[in-house]
């Protein structure tokens, strides 16, 4: 039998774990070979590429099952004898549904290394084989298993030996150390399996040098890596004994649980850029909190927050529409989080999973959620489509100038003045009606910011001279000029000059601002000291404040 494994992943980067796996443990079938594709692909040109072989398989997921299915479809057209096996979590819930239609065969429920290994085996004879759901004469046939994979059985076993070692380096990998999350919070799959199973500690350790020598980004996709602290350190210690110069680490932590002597080790041992961390807070509404199922403490997590913030780079994370979570919740929620000042806040809305229970329950909640994937929230009894909206706008906005570094400036200025949600809020409504937040050019948006602060905050020069500053900042180039007229040419001299900076490397452009820029940064207070503040262009990397120069230090010079 000919039979592809095959996905299409969220984008190029990625790789998928779920093939290399199933490809590595049955490779001695004859005939079997993976692949993978993007969604951005044409899904007529994939399905050229799939066309001849006898059964494809699919990695299903969230992000990848419209496209997926278009292509199972044009492959029916190509080859009507295909057969279209489907696998993964967006298929192993509700399957009966997406069974039914044409263009699928079979679909594999839960884990798959067992029932895949069996199909293969045993196929086309397909009766009697756990957790895997198949068309026999119209009718829907399936034999459900208690069975799980053994994860012993990855002993040794390297995922990533199939392919080329050297396009590992251009990718990000993943790798699992765990199986299973403890907690039980309603929106998440992973609170289905209570059961946490670890891989062999050595073969963790001898797939993770394998990754540091070949790869750069190493994802770890434990739901909570940091369950059980001396694994964690262990982990950790080898990867600072092994680790590469480039290599970057990301794990999926819970902060309110983190160990004090995981947080003495990072501070004591772990290089700066070393380590990237995502945390889910969600909200800081403990009756929403609860209603989901979901245990935080938001003081504690707050705490190792601010206690890593400076050795640990950190991505948060927040969920909108969550049971008994008003709009005035979601914006207390958010000023509390940004307050922590991440390099990366992540505002998601509430998806309504298949096999989760807040979909099970929506209807208690007077829930409407799309009923085409990702399954979001449209409103509820908390939060009506107006609020949701305005929310959306305020995420456009938070991952325009926040999270891509545009505006920190700026909006650290707008946090302390105004509060940052209603800024956000209303600079999202303002950029949606005078462009559009998916097409627009760079300069279209410091422009629109800037005009927004005009009328936000009128008369205010300190915020015009902030994003004029975070403008300047954003280029490795020095850019065309806007908002700020640079100094007279003497003058520019005299900085450069004043603060001994290499002009034979650098480019550097000096601004006229009406207050002292470091003790403004030293203090959060402004005087009204006017100064000249030097940006400098290195060509390669973004630009950086070289230095100040108040105009009374030039008058004396």
């Amino acid at each position: 039998m000919q039979i592809l494994l095959t996905t299409l992943n969220a984008k190029y980067i990625h790789m998928n774990l779920a093939l290399r796996i199933l490809y590595g443990l049955n490779k001695h079938h004859k005939g079997l070979a993976w692949k993978e594709f993007a969604i951005k692909e044409d899904p007529a040109q994939i399905a050229q590429q799939c066309q001849h072989y006898e059964v494809v398989a699919f990695s299903c997921y969230i992000w990848n099952i419209t496209q997926t299915l278009a292509v199972a479809r044009l492959l029916k057209e190509l080859n009507p004898t295909i057969k279209i096996l489907l696998g993964g979590p967006e298929v192993s819930y509700d399957w009966q549904d997406v069974l039914k239609k044409d263009e699928v065969d079979f679909i594999i429920v839960g884990e798959g290394e067992l029932p895949f290994a069996e199909f293969l085996t045993s196929y086309p004879n397909l009766s009697g084989i756990g957790n895997l759901a198949f068309k026999e004469n119209g009718k829907l046939c399936y034999t459900p298993s208690a069975d799980s994979f053994e994860l012993t059985d990855l002993t040794n076993f390297n995922p990533y030996i199939f392919e080329p070692s050297q396009d590992i380096k251009t990718k990000v990998a993943y790798i699992e150390t765990s199986r299973g999350c403890p907690y039980k919070c309603e929106f998440c799959l992973a609170s289905l399996d209570n059961k946490v199973r670890y891989l062999p500690t050595p073969t963790i350790k001898e797939n993770l040098l394998y990754l540091m020598d070949h790869g750069k980004v190493i994802k770890f996709l434990d739901r909570t890596f940091n369950v059980k602290k001396d694994f964690t350190l262990d982990i950790f210690q080898f990867i600072l004994d092994n680790h590469k110069p480039g290599n970057v680490f990301q794990f999926e932590i819970t902060a309110d649980i983190v160990h004090p002597d995981i947080v003495a080790f990072i501070k004591e041992k772990v290089p700066k850029g070393l380590f990237r961390f995502e945390i889910g807070i969600q909200t800081v509404n403990q009756k929403a909190n609860l209603e989901v199922s979901r245990k935080q403490n938001f003081e504690k997590t707050k705490g190792v927050i601010l206690q890593l913030h400076d050795y640990v780079e950190m991505h948060l994370d927040l969920i909108v529409g969550l049971p008994l979570d008003y709009f005035s919740d979601i914006q207390y929620s958010f000023e509390e989080v940004f307050a922590i000042h991440p390099p990366e806040l992540q505002l998601g809305f509430l998806k309504f999973l298949k096999g989760t229970p807040v979909r099970e329950k929506y209807e208690q909640y007077g829930f409407r959620f799309d009923p085409n994937p990702p399954y979001q929230i449209i409103e509820s009894n908390y939060l009506s489509q107006a609020e949701l909206h305005k929310i959306t706008q305020l995420e456009e906005a938070l991952e325009l100038y926040w999270n891509k570094g545009r505006a920190i400036h700026t909006l650290l200025y707008a946090e302390k003045m105004m509060g940052i949600f209603p800024f956000l809020v209303n600079l999202g409504a303002w950029f949606e009606e005078r462009s559009n937040f998916h097409k627009h050019s760079l300069e279209d948006s410091f422009n629109i910011l800037y005009s927004f602060c005009q009328q936000a905050f009128e008369g205010d020069e300190h915020i015009l001279n902030l994003v004029a500053l975070d403008y300047y900042l954003h280029f490795k180039v020095k850019p065309k000029t806007l908002f700020l007229e640079e100094v007279d040419r003497p003058t520019k001299s005299a900085c450069i000059e004043l603060l001994k900076l290499n002009h034979h490397i650098y480019r550097f452009i000096c601004l006229p601002i009406n207050f002292s820029y470091t003790h403004y940064k030293n203090t959060g207070e402004f005087i009204a000291e006017p100064s000249v503040i030097c940006i400098q262009y290195s060509g390669t990397e973004k630009a950086t404040i070289a230095g100040e120069v108040l105009l009374s230090q030039i008058e004396l010079a």
